[in-house]
């Protein structure tokens, strides 16, 4: 009766990753229980959380083909597009639609953004990113996510979306995105490793927080609609600060080395699975987020289903 925080299948976003390469679902090995699909499955995948009352999806796409400008990205029956046609088609608004707005798992070299030698050039990719995220929102995706932390983004995002007669797709910002080890598992769901160097000089440094709040306030003045703070568990204290501070719409992303974490330790019967998913959640609820991303996104719902009886 006094609780003061509750968890509900409603709050949580479930990334799927769609592979063009692929006929039948893909085990990913480092992160237990989750798969890369193909077009074929996407739809049934996304019936399941609509029944299980999540009421949002994040699609990640896997391309046959990469380049240097990740140029598959920008094309309007890329994987992504199809997928979000797909699903559109065949439930409607039944859930809404996000897309991640990244060239990494598009681009022959992994990074983020345009290089030349080993430098990542930020102007040159902004084009790039607009004119992915508008060939999203053409294919009807609700919610455009920006994760490259390239500056400027939401604003090119923004800009190209409402003259192209968008104006009412939102976009979720990966505002405050740390150059995090926490993303290692990511790398082979989503074939995106890097073939030199790190994302140091374009995600922030781990010791910063009033760096966030920077970052945030500038996506925010760009037109941001929804921040998000990754990853969740190590930065619980920035997530704090960025919700009590702005007080918008802020999402955290629990990511593929926390889940992946709690799978391996619960596999060696080291901890209870499913009540140290329902903790860390929950923690990250209490934080700030009203919303999160999550690969525990069904079990968390199958698990408060039975806690309800």
């Amino acid at each position: 009766m006094v609780r003061e925080t509750v968890l509900d299948p409603m709050d949580m976003i479930y990334p799927v990753f769609v592979d063009e390469t692929i006929s039948s679902k893909q085990g990913i090995e480092s992160m237990p229980g989750q798969f890369r699909l193909p077009l074929s499955d996407v739809v049934d995948e996304v019936c399941e959380l609509i029944e299980l009352k999540i009421p949002a999806v994040l699609l990640f796409g896997i391309p046959a083909e990469k380049d240097d400008l990740g140029s598959s990205a920008l094309d309007d029956e890329g994987i992504i597009q199809r997928a979000v046609k797909a699903i559109k088609d065949a439930v409607g608004d039944k859930i809404v639609v996000i897309t991640d707005v990244c060239l990494c798992e598009y681009t022959s070299h992994g990074h983020c953004g345009i290089v030349d030698g080993k430098k990542i050039l930020n102007d040159p990719t902004l084009e790039q990113i607009a004119r992915m995220a508008l060939s999203h929102a053409k294919a009807g995706a609700d919610i455009v996510a920006p994760s490259g932390m390239m500056d400027g983004m939401v604003s090119a995002i923004r800009n190209l979306l409402d003259e192209e007669g968008y104006q009412d797709t939102l976009i979720m910002s990966y505002a405050a995105k740390y150059a995090s080890s926490f993303y290692a598992p990511f790398r082979e769901a989503a074939d995106s490793g890097y073939a030199f160097g790190d994302r140091s000089s374009y995600q922030m440094d781990p010791g910063n927080s009033d760096e966030a709040i920077r970052e945030v306030e500038l996506d925010i003045m760009e037109g941001a609609d929804i921040l998000m703070v990754k990853p969740a568990i190590g930065y619980l204290d920035v997530l704090y600060r960025v919700k009590t501070t702005f007080g918008m719409p802020t999402a955290a992303y629990n990511v593929s080395g926390e889940y992946s974490m709690v799978k391996a330790a619960a596999m060696n019967g080291w901890i209870d699975e499913k009540k140290v998913m329902y903790e860390m959640l929950l923690s990250i609820k209490r934080a700030g987020a009203d919303l999160i991303i999550t690969y525990f996104a069904k079990d968390i719902a199958r698990y408060l289903e039975g806690l309800d009886g």
